[in-house]
């Protein structure tokens, strides 16, 4: 490993965790590929991230602290692994679940108050995360409200860096997917047939996958669902209540929904950045950088390079689709797209359908979610 190199910036000043998007388009302009001790290298142009996401090889993903199925992998174990989860998520999977997701989101915005603020945070984008993820799952709903407070206590403790908070976070939400799996178990032929149960008969490399394979699948699946989609709901949110010719445009023809959303995301991540590891020393935009040396690839930034989407926040549902990192590339491009996509469709799809205005009230501003969350901590917004 090379010696420490003199911090580019620093990752957890006010000034970037008060406006993280904007903060990440300047370094980018002035140092697209930057140092800090708490991320080491970050690359910060497409290019570049599209360089690394495309070579694994060079750029690990196995970097966790604990065994992290299938997004902590590389291959051949990353391959085994995501051939299992992504029998989870094809589009006959997706297509069954759509009606349950509806009916979630059909009834949260009818219960959303009319002609006055509402923080759609806690009111709309947290509750549809647990909700609909639990009903994917098949997890009872007594686990919303727990799920919910680990959430919180789960993004404090990484924005801190404290590592014996997170251990202990981490063994928590071990524990309610453990106590789920025993329970089915028990249950044996009278086990609920959900997704949950199923994952019981899966196997790897033929043998059956161990309870810290299934737990850490899990995990995956659900700390991402939780942080993410929230995020997103936020933002998706946000954009329509300040954007009304995107709102209008959309009422129009919902068929557009599902591109508009990818393009919303595009220019405000829901999901800051990935880490990865550096198997040799290599440049990358012209910075040399050596083998064992953490890399984080910025989402947040990438997809707002100038040099390939001209005016990062200019929106558009005619961008090349191939362009746009929202949900990765490559072989760790993200293991739940398909349900994140189907969740946030018919969710903006209920919105704009039952209402027939969102706006942003002129006297409550919004508050920014902070590293390494995205979007908002509220969001206050009037439907009508």
């Amino acid at each position: 490993m090379t010696d420490e190199p003199s911090p580019d910036w620093d990752p957890r000043a006010p000034d970037v965790l008060a406006d993280q998007i904007a903060a990440y388009d300047q370094l980018r302009a002035r140092c697209p590929v930057a140092h800090s001790e708490f991320l080491g290298w970050s690359v910060l142009r497409h290019d570049d991230v599209v360089r690394v996401l495309d070579d694994p090889q060079t750029f690990s993903n196995d970097v966790p602290h604990r065994l992290t199925v299938p997004n902590g992998m590389d291959p051949p174990d990353h391959t085994e692994f995501r051939r299992v989860n992504d029998a989870y998520f094809t589009a006959d999977l997706m297509a069954a679940f759509e009606p349950a997701c509806r009916r979630i989101a059909a009834d949260l915005v009818y219960t959303l108050p009319r002609g006055v603020a509402t923080d759609v945070m806690p009111a709309l984008a947290e509750v549809f995360a647990l909700r609909v993820q639990n009903s994917f799952l098949g997890w009872p709903s007594e686990l919303e409200e727990p799920l919910r407070r680990w959430t919180a206590k789960n993004r404090a403790a990484t924005l801190a860096q404290d590592r014996p908070a997170l251990a202990a976070i981490a063994v928590e939400f071990d524990g309610f997917i453990r106590d789920l799996l025993a329970a089915r178990r028990q249950a044996a032929t009278g086990a609920p047939d959900d997704l949950t149960t199923r994952l019981l008969g899966e196997h790897v490399w033929g043998r059956p996958m161990t309870d810290d394979e299934l737990v850490s699948l899990l995990r995956n699946w659900t700390v991402g669902e939780l942080s993410t989609i929230s995020a997103s709901v936020g933002i998706l949110a946000h954009h329509l209540a300040v954007h009304p010719a995107t709102q209008h445009l959309l009422r129009g023809d919902p068929t557009l929904i599902g591109a508009a959303n990818d393009e919303i995301l595009r220019m405000h991540a829901p999901l800051i950045a990935n880490r990865r590891v550096t198997t040799r020393p290599v440049d990358v935009g012209g910075q040399l950088i050596g083998a064992g040396e953490r890399v984080t690839v910025l989402w947040a930034s990438a997809n707002r390079d100038e040099s390939v989407f001209g005016d990062p926040d200019e929106f558009r549902v005619d961008r090349d689709p191939a362009d746009n990192l929202v949900y990765g590339r490559g072989i760790h491009v993200c293991p739940g797209a398909p349900l994140a996509r189907l969740e946030l469709r018919v969710l903006v799809e209920e919105l704009l359908a039952r209402t027939t205005e969102l706006s942003s009230p002129a006297h409550l501003e919004p508050t920014n979610a902070h590293y390494p969350g995205s979007g908002f901590a509220t969001l206050p917004v009037v439907l009508r």
